[in-house]
């Protein structure tokens, strides 16, 4: 859920409608249009230029006879500004949400994204497709893909891997099963003719749902260990035939990105442009929901340019670092003793600036109440959208966990140094 943040109200007057228009910011922000009805519906929208968007809805125009005009139905105005279209996309989906229900879905074109769900409950395991991944197997569907052609595209490449089952019906293994194509081809175990054992078969489950839940990266340790054996023993054919299917499994594991993992253990910080001057906003997506925006402050800081031979502050990536504070004249070290410690206040800065990181990430996984099946779908099709954007169009940045669960503290910081930066280049407010 996103951080409550009250917005701002404004009487408006349909006799007079520059009144309340001019005291409208140009700024970027979803707003909500009331009537002098209490239970009427709301017009809500987003615009990266509120008083324009409005003065548009608002004010009579002989030019656009067919434009709508809401100027004698609207009472009242409210608005939030926002930072980034993430932001206002989220405030705008959870506002249509309490209004609309599960309409609110279709109103914005959210569609539930693909998943790659492995029927681990099965007697004889094998993957699907699904754009409804249970809850309760939610340690078995593996996702979000970008669209249903390409979770089926991988899906397919995963399992010519492998020799698991591709029919869909449930399985009585019977000798007089007259078995598939793909049995023929050697491509099954082929259970439904007991052409293997159960505990064959297990095993070849197991080393499928390790493949989905890694990404391909637990077939990748094992070829990488038997081909780097094979060549340190001089078998440079077998290594050379186990090097051709690494690069084949590689080619199956670019298939799925970053993005893609068991839907139980999906997390994300997402970081993007701040309304509020001299912040970042940092969204957190985990247990099925995004919560956010919870600012980031970078004063105290300074945005240097991490390429030398530069004078220019917008020529190179930049990165924020801490401004340590200047020490009293009583704390002052000694000649002596300053190169010694020269490196002290830096270590303790980004020490500083790790803690203050984890600040607003701990706010964010506080957690009051479990989403409604219908956040969860909005929200991660929300996310999917954003995150298979063409990256000339993404804004922001996105980051993971580590194997351990753990943030990475450094990297963040470093992704807000480099949203600071672009706000600055753009003409924004962040210090």
């Amino acid at each position: 859920m996103a951080v409550p943040v009250e917005p701002d109200t404004l009487a408006f007057d349909p006799a007079d409608p520059r009144a309340a228009l001019d005291q409208l910011p140009t700024s970027p922000a979803v707003f909500a249009l009331y009537g002098a009805e209490v239970h009427a519906e709301p017009y809500i929208g987003r615009t990266p230029n509120l008083r324009g968007r409005l003065e548009r809805l608002l004010l009579p125009s002989a030019k656009h006879p067919r434009r709508l005009q809401l100027a004698g139905r609207v009472r009242q105005i409210r608005w939030r500004l926002t930072g980034s279209e993430f932001e206002s996309l989220l405030i705008q989906f959870e506002l249509l949400e309490k209004v609309h229900g599960t309409k609110c879905l279709e109103r914005m074109h959210l569609r539930a994204p693909a998943f790659v769900r492995f029927l681990g409950s099965n007697a004889y395991p094998r993957i699907t497709v699904t754009h409804r991944p249970s809850q309760r197997e939610a340690d078995w569907a593996y996702g979000p893909f970008q669209s249903r052609a390409a979770a089926e595209r991988y899906a397919d490449e995963a399992l010519k891997l492998f020799l698991l089952r591709r029919c869909t019906e449930e399985l009585d293994p019977n000798p007089s099963h007259p078995g598939c194509v793909y049995s023929e081809m050697k491509m099954c175990l082929a259970p439904c003719y007991q052409g293997c054992s159960d505990e064959r078969y297990g095993e070849e489950a197991s080393a499928v749902e390790r493949f989905l839940a890694t990404r391909g990266e637990s077939r990748l340790v094992t070829l990488r260990t038997e081909r780097d054996q094979a060549a340190a023993g001089l078998e440079f054919e077998a290594a050379a035939a186990i090097h051709s299917q690494v690069q084949r499994v590689e080619s199956i594991h670019a298939l799925a990105p970053e993005l893609v993992r068991p839907l139980s253990q999906l997390r994300a910080v997402v970081l993007q442009a701040a309304a509020v001057p001299g912040e970042v906003a940092i969204f957190l997506y985990e247990d099925g929901s995004l919560r956010g925006p919870q600012g980031f402050s970078t004063l105290g800081m300074r945005i240097q340019n991490e390429q030398s031979g530069s004078t220019s502050l917008f020529a190179h990536p930049m990165a924020i670092e801490a401004i340590p504070e200047a020490p009293s004249a009583e704390d002052a070290p000694s000649e002596a003793s300053s190169k010694a410690e020269s490196a002290a206040p830096t270590k303790l800065a980004r020490g500083v600036l790790e803690a203050r990181m984890e600040e607003p990430l701990d706010a964010l996984a506080e957690r009051s109440e479990a989403p409604s099946a219908t956040l969860r779908q909005g929200h991660l099709a929300l996310l999917k959208r954003w995150y298979y954007r063409p990256e000339a169009r993404r804004s922001g940045e996105i980051f993971f966990p580590d194997a351990e669960g753990r943030w990475p503290l450094k990297a963040i910081l470093r992704g807000v140094g480099r949203v600071a930066a672009k706000m600055l280049a753009a003409g924004g407010h962040a210090e």
